[in-house]
């Protein structure tokens, strides 16, 4: 199935609008408005912006690959019953596109990435096709959460100012996390400063925060790296002599651990530098199972291997 740039955008929009003609009952949940959300990222965004307005769930956990999540009758379930759904987009649910074109008739749904300025998407070679990981740049993702604030005070006019408060706040801090993560990884020598993970995800990442990220897998998990793409990132790792590559908290090692038996073959020892979070953040209650809490998580794995 093609990638294409949110193709469900004008027709969620209209059924966003039409759905928050008359606002939301707040009786469920302790008289809090159900929103379900896809990834961690945005039900850790949506529950910043939200407060004690909102309760929140996520459909994917720790360690859950979106690129191949199907919903189960649980999820169904939970969707249909929404106040307000928050989904990427992108194409970064593949399997999940007929879902969202059904409930958005039905329930107010949003894609929290539609709202992006398309100049700032990283467009996939040889296609019309968009990168969804755009929470790898702080500054997108800041656009992402201003998304989400207006899709709640469009289901809950009367929250529009805790809303517009809590959003402000939440922007303020990942706008210090923009910076700290740009200082950090400037911190490592250039000649160091290479990215080499398990699947294409840090694109937006790499253009944010200068590195160079090279990934084995494509933008999706779908696709299988051959011999061939194993060989030539061996050639790039041994001729630019990296140090370390990464695996991924959603994406299973065995291509990252060929690479390296790959350079072992070559003469070069290239160590896994340690575990990012890609996809998925970390377990619920820990600092990684937040998205800055993630972020930081990232930078400081590169770093301390890159340095």
């Amino acid at each position: 199935m093609p990638f294409r740039r949110c193709f469900l955008c004008p027709v969620i929009a209209a059924m966003l609008t039409a759905s928050c003609a008359k606002e939301v009952h707040r009786t469920e949940d302790g008289g809090r408005l159900r929103v379900v959300c896809t990834t961690g990222m945005i039900a850790d965004a949506a529950a910043n912006v939200g407060g004690d307005r909102v309760a929140v769930t996520a459909l994917m956990g720790e360690g859950v690959d979106p690129h191949l999540y199907k919903a189960s009758t649980g999820d169904m379930q939970r969707l249909s019953t929404a106040d307000l759904i928050l989904y990427n987009g992108l194409h970064l649910e593949g399997r999940m596109a007929d879902q969202f074109e059904r409930l958005a008739k039905k329930r107010p749904t949003a894609a929290v990435t539609d709202t992006i300025d398309e100049e700032r998407l990283r467009t996939l070679p040889g296609t019309d096709a968009h990168d969804p990981h755009v929470w790898f740049d702080v500054s997108l993702w800041m656009k992402a959460v201003e998304r989400m604030r207006d899709a709640l005070i469009q289901v809950d006019a009367a929250g529009k100012e805790a809303y517009t408060k809590n959003a402000a706040e939440y922007l303020a801090r990942l706008d210090e996390l923009h910076t700290e993560t740009r200082d950090r990884i400037a911190g490592i020598p250039r000649e160091s400063r290479v990215l080499i993970t398990a699947h294409d995800a840090f694109g937006y990442f790499g253009r944010a925060y200068d590195i160079e990220v090279m990934g084995l897998q494509g933008i999706s998990t779908e696709s299988e790296p051959s011999l061939k793409d194993v060989n030539v990132l061996v050639d790039r790792i041994v001729e630019r002599k990296v140090k370390a590559v990464f695996v991924e908290s959603s994406v299973a090692p065995k291509n990252i651990e060929a690479l390296v038996e790959g350079c072992r073959a070559r003469g070069h020892e290239v160590r896994i530098g340690g575990q990012l979070f890609s996809d998925a953040m970390g377990r619920a209650g820990t600092p990684e199972g937040t998205y800055i809490g993630m972020v930081r998580h990232n930078v400081r794995t590169i770093v301390e291997a890159l340095k």
